[in-house]
C-alpha cells in the first residue's frame, strides 16, 4: 500500500493520462476504467461467492465489457440510447453497466424490488430501448407490454433469453465516444407515484464525485469493497462500485442481506471496506454487545471500561489500540480484515458511531443525495465527529438558507457533482436547481470547519401546538438501539384543524424475535404485553426529549412498515395507510 504524500491529492495520477487517455478536467467513466485496466490489469475486479466462486481480473472484466458493448452497438445502441438494467448484485450487473457506457448509451438502473407494472412505467418514461435483467424478472414481461423494447437480455444463463455476456457483435462497428458533459445514467429516486423523477447524472458528475470524495478518505488498489446494498441505488453505485474501479480495488458482490451470509462473504473475501446503512450497523453492534452482556455483568463492565479508554486514545491521541485489544469481538462481526466502515443512506445514532470506533474500527459516516451523485460530505477517518454526517469534500459549497434561531436552515449545495436535472421534468428541476445551487430539502447547519449537522427533511416537518418545529428523524434516532423494535415511523397528527397544529405520533413494528418470545411466554396475552413494552420504551425516550418533542400517541402495528430497498421507511405511504 503506497503512502500518501502530505500535499498530494488522490487524483493527481490522472495528470499522467491527460492528453492521451482523456482531455479536460475529468475523464468519462469509460476513460476512467480504461486507465485502471492499464494500471492494474491483474488486480481482481469483481468477485462473487454464490453459487460458486467467480473471479474476474480487470483485464478479464475489460474483455467481457467490450464484448457486451460490441453487441449493443451492433444492435443499435448509440449516443444517448437508454438501456435499463436491474437485478441482484453480481459481476454481470457491473460489467453490463460498464458495457452500456462503452457502447455510448445511457444506463437506467432500476430497483429489482419494483413490481412489473412500476418497472414498465419507469422504462416507458425514460424511453428505454433495451432491458437487461435477471432471468426470473424477464419471464414476467411481454414484449407488447414493454412499450417498444427491442431486446430483453439476461444477466445469467437462460434457455429463454440471450445472456448478455455471451452475445457477439460486429467488431468493425465503432461505439459512440461520450464526452464528460453527456448523461451517463438516469437514476430514479424512491417512490413511483405521480410524475417520476429521473435524476440525470453526467460522466463528469460521477467521476468528479468519485475522486473528490477521496479527498476526505484515501482508498487503495489493495482494498476490497463489499457490495451488499442494491447497486441501482446511488449510494452503493458510487461509494462501492465506481470508487473501487477508480483505483483498481476489488468488489465482492453479496446477494442477500442475511447476517450469517454477510459475515461469511466478508470473511472469505477479506473485505477491507464495508459500507452499509444504519439499520445493519445498529443490528451488528446491538447483537455484539448483547452477547457480551450474557457473559456476566462484571465482564461487560470491564469491556465497556476498556472500550472507553480505547475510544479516548483513538479520538484524542490518534492511537488505535482497540483493534488488537478487541480482535476477538471484531471476529464475531467478520471485521478482522476491515480497514474502514462507512454508514450512509440515513441518520446514524452517535452512540453506534462511537461504539465501533471504541472497538478500533475506523468508522465514519457520509452525506449526500441521488441528485449530488451522491457524496457531498464524508467524515475524515483521522478527524471524525460522531454527531456530524461529515465534512464537505473538495469543491463542494454549502449555503444555509433562512436559518432559525438555532441556526438550522435549508441546505443548498453547489459543486461539479450536482445533477444535470430531472429527465423530462423541467418544472421539478427548476424547483430545486438554480444557478448551480441545489435545494437538498434537508434542514441543518454547517460549522466553520465544513462539518454538516442534519436536523431532518423539510417535507417531514411537524409543527406542534406551540408552534415549534420538530423533525421525525431527530426522535426516531433515539429508538435505533432497542432490540424489541424492528421499525419506527414518527409522524404528525392533527390536534387542532383551525390552527393546523400537530401532535407527535409513533408507529412501531416490533421485532419478530421479540414477538415470538412474547408469544411463547404469554400466549394469548402476548399482544397486550407487547403494547405495554412499546409504551414503556416510548416513555423512556420521552424523558430524554424536550417537552415539545415528546410522543403523545403510540400505535403498535402487526405488519412490517413499507420500506425502500435501502431500508428507509416510505413515510408518505405509511402516513397514508395509517392516517386518522
Amino acid at each position: 500500500m503506497s503512502k500518501k504524500k502530505s500535499c498530494a491529492k488522490p487524483w493527481d495520477f490522472l495528470d499522467e493520462f491527460r492528453g492521451t487517455e482523456f482531455t479536460g478536467t475529468w475523464p468519462t467513466v469509460v476513460e476512467m476504467f480504461e486507465i485502471t485496466v492499464k494500471r492494474y490489469p491483474d488486480n481482481e475486479s469483481f468477485v462473487a461467492f454464490t453459487p460458486k466462486k467467480e473471479v474476474y481480473t480487470y483485464a478479464e472484466a475489460h474483455e467481457h465489457i467490450q464484448t457486451i458493448a460490441t453487441y449493443l452497438v451492433t444492435e443499435g445502441v448509440t449516443k444517448g440510447t437508454k438501456v435499463a438494467l436491474t437485478g441482484k448484485n453480481s459481476p454481470q450487473w457491473a460489467m453490463s453497466y460498464l458495457g452500456i457506457l462503452y457502447a455510448g448509451g445511457t444506463v437506467v438502473p432500476l430497483d429489482a424490488t419494483l413490481t412489473d407494472e412500476d418497472m414498465i412505467k419507469l422504462m416507458a418514461f425514460a424511453d428505454v430501448k433495451m432491458f437487461i435483467a435477471d432471468n426470473d424478472r424477464l419471464k414476467g414481461f411481454d414484449e407488447k407490454e414493454t412499450l417498444g423494447l427491442t431486446h430483453r437480455l439476461s444477466l445469467e444463463p437462460s434457455e429463454e433469453f440471450p445472456m448478455i455476456m455471451e452475445q457477439k457483435g460486429d467488431r468493425r462497428r465503432k461505439a459512440y465516444k461520450a464526452t464528460s458533459e453527456e448523461t451517463a445514467a438516469i437514476l430514479f429516486t424512491s417512490g413511483t407515484t405521480g410524475t417520476p423523477k429521473g435524476v440525470m447524472l453526467s460522466h463528469e458528475n460521477l467521476v468528479s464525485d468519485c475522486y473528490l470524495a477521496q479527498g476526505n478518505m484515501w482508498i487503495y488498489p489493495t482494498d476490497v469493497f463489499y457490495a451488499i446494498l442494491p447497486l441501482h441505488h446511488s449510494y452503493t453505485m458510487m461509494a462501492v462500485f465506481i470508487e473501487a474501479i477508480s483505483v483498481g480495488a476489488s468488489i465482492v458482490f453479496g446477494k442477500k442481506l442475511v447476517i450469517s451470509q454477510v459475515f461469511k462473504e466478508m470473511r472469505e473475501g477479506k473485505v477491507t471496506m464495508f459500507l452499509a446503512v444504519p439499520m445493519l450497523f445498529n443490528k451488528m453492534i446491538a447483537g455484539l454487545m448483547n452477547g457480551v452482556k450474557e457473559k456476566g455483568v462484571v465482564l461487560y463492565g470491564l469491556i465497556r471500561f476498556l472500550m472507553g479508554v480505547s475510544g479516548l486514545l483513538k479520538k484524542v491521541f490518534k492511537v488505535n489500540v482497540g483493534k488488537k485489544m478487541f480482535g476477538f469481538l471484531l471476529k464475531r462481526l467478520a471485521l478482522e480484515n476491515n480497514r474502514i466502515c462507512i454508514s450512509g443512506g440515513g441518520p446514524l445514532p452517535a452512540s453506534t458511531f462511537k461504539l465501533f470506533n471504541q472497538l478500533g474500527i475506523d468508522f465514519v459516516q457520509g452525506y449526500g443525495l441521488t441528485e449530488t451523485s451522491p457524496i457531498t460530505h464524508l467524515n475524515p477517518v483521522e478527524a471524525y465527529i460522531e454527531t456530524s454526517v461529515g465534512k464537505n469534500i473538495p469543491q463542494v459549497e454549502v449555503r444555509i438558507v433562512d436559518p432559525d434561531s438555532d441556526g438550522n436552515g435549508l441546505i443548498y449545495i453547489k459543486g461539479p457533482m450536482v445533477m444535470q436535472g430531472y429527465y423530462k421534468n423541467q418544472e421539478a428541476t427548476d424547483e430545486v436547481l438554480e444557478d448551480g445551487w441545489l435545494n437538498t430539502g434537508d434542514v441543518g447547519y454547517q460549522d466553520a470547519d465544513g462539518y454538516l449537522y442534519l436536523t431532518g427533511r423539510a417535507k417531514n416537518l411537524i409543527v406542534t401546538e406551540g408552534g415549534k418545529n420538530v423533525f421525525p428523524e431527530e426522535i426516531e434516532d433515539h429508538f435505533q438501539l432497542y432490540d424489541e423494535i424492528d421499525t419506527i415511523c414518527v409522524l404528525g397528527y392533527i390536534v387542532d384543524k383551525q390552527k393546523k397544529s400537530e401532535g407527535i405520533r409513533a408507529l412501531i413494528y416490533p421485532s419478530q424475535k421479540y414477538s415470538d418470545e412474547m408469544a411463547k411466554t404469554h400466549g394469548e396475552k402476548a399482544v397486550a404485553e407487547i403494547e405495554k413494552r412499546m409504551n414503556q420504551i416510548v416513555s423512556e425516550v420521552n424523558k430524554s426529549l424536550q417537552p415539545y418533542k415528546k410522543i403523545t400517541r403510540v400505535t403498535v402495528v402487526n405488519e412490517p412498515l413499507e420500506m425502500t430497498s435501502t431500508k428507509k421507511v416510505k413515510r408518505h405511504v405509511v402516513a397514508q395507510k395509517y392516517k386518522d
